[in-house]
C-alpha cells in the first residue's frame, strides 16, 4: 500500500495571543507543532503499514520551517516527506489548499505511485474549518470517509475499505472502494514513540521541496491570495465577561441548593417553565 498523510504545522493554540490594537494573531515567540488532529491520521497509516506493507509519504504546504514538521514525522515512522513551499501559496484559504494539495498529490502518484489512501486530521486547530480533507477528496474525484474513528478491514486485492465513523446517534459502519481520503477523529488512537533508528534516518533524510512550478501547478490564480475568496476581517479575543461566577456551597444536598440558587437569580423561570409544562400537557390532551 502506499497511503498518504497531509499534515500542517501550525502555532501551539495554548499560547497563541491577540494584539490588542491590530486584532490581530501575534506569532512571534509562538512555538509550532504539528496539527494535533494531524497525528491521528499519521498514527493510522502507520498502523495499516504494519499490517499490509508498503510505503507512507507525509505532504505539508506551507513556509521552509514547516520542515520541521515533517522531520518530526518521519521520527514516527513515515518514508518519505514532502513539502510544497511557494510565495505563491501565502494567504491561501481552504479552497486554495485544497487545490495545491491534490495537484502534488497526483504529482506525488506519479512520482512515487498512486496512492491506496489518503489521511489527514478531520480539522486544524488553527483554522477549525474541516473543509481540507473533503475538499481534496473533491478535487481528486475519490470516495471520502470523513469523522471515522477506526479502520476495521482493508482489502488490498479486491480494494475496498471497511471504516467505522462516530455520530452522535451511535456508529456508523461505512464500505466503499480504494482509493478514497480519510480523516480521522481525535482520541482514536495513540501516536507511538518513534524509534532510534528512524530519528537518526528523520536527521538526515532529503525533504522533498516543490514550488508551485514543480508540483505542476498550471493556474497560479487559484492559489495564495488570488485564489482564496474567503476573506478574514477581523480576529479579536472576547472581552471578559464583568459578573463573576457565583459558588454555591452546600454539603448535604449540593443539587438542590444548586436550583434554588438558579430560580432565586432567575425569578421569571419558574414561571416559564410552569407555562411550557402545562401547553405540554394540553397538546397531549389534544392528541388523545
Amino acid at each position: 500500500m502506499h497511503n498518504i498523510v497531509c499534515i500542517k504545522q501550525v502555532p501551539d493554540s495554548a499560547q497563541i495571543r491577540v494584539h490588542p490594537v491590530t486584532n490581530t494573531i501575534m506569532r512571534q515567540g509562538v512555538p509550532t507543532i504539528i496539527n494535533p488532529y494531524d497525528l491521528f491520521a499519521l498514527e493510522a497509516a502507520l498502523g495499516l503499514r504494519d499490517r499490509f506493507g508498503g510505503e507512507i509519504t507525509v505532504l505539508t504546504m506551507g513556509p521552509p520551517s514547516a520542515e520541521e514538521s515533517l522531520r518530526k514525522a518521519l521520527t514516527y515512522g513515515a518514508d518519505r516527506a514532502v513539502q510544497l513551499t511557494d510565495r505563491c501559496f501565502a494567504g491561501s484559504d481552504t479552497l486554495a489548499t485544497t487545490y495545491a494539495l491534490a495537484t502534488a498529490i497526483r504529482k506525488i502518484g506519479k512520482e512515487y505511485g498512486p496512492a491506496n489512501l489518503i489521511f489527514t486530521g478531520k480539522q486544524t486547530i488553527d483554522g477549525d474549518t474541516a473543509q481540507v480533507g473533503p475538499g481534496i477528496a473533491k478535487r481528486l474525484g475519490v470516495g471520502q470517509l470523513t469523522y471515522v474513528a477506526k479502520v476495521r478491514s482493508v482489502d488490498v486485492a479486491n480494494e475496498t475499505i471497511e471504516a467505522e465513523r462516530r455520530s452522535e446517534g451511535g456508529v456508523q459502519v461505512l464500505h466503499t472502494r480504494l482509493p478514497c481520503l480519510i480523516t480521522m477523529l481525535e482520541a482514536t488512537n495513540q501516536i507511538r514513540r518513534g524509534a532510534m533508528a528512524d530519528a537518526l534516518r528523520a536527521a538526515r533524510a532529503k525533504i522533498v521541496k516543490w514550488s508551485a512550478q514543480d508540483a505542476g501547478v498550471e493556474d497560479i490564480s487559484k492559489c495564495g491570495l488570488k485564489g482564496s475568496p474567503t476573506v478574514v476581517k477581523r480576529v479579536f479575543a472576547p472581552p471578559a465577561r464583568a459578573e463573576r461566577a457565583a459558588l454555591v456551597e452546600s454539603a448535604e444536598q449540593p443539587a438542590q441548593a444548586l436550583i434554588d440558587a438558579i430560580f432565586l437569580n432567575q425569578p421569571k423561570l419558574e414561571t416559564d417553565l410552569a407555562t411550557l409544562a402545562r401547553d405540554a400537557r394540553s397538546g397531549l390532551s389534544g392528541q388523545c
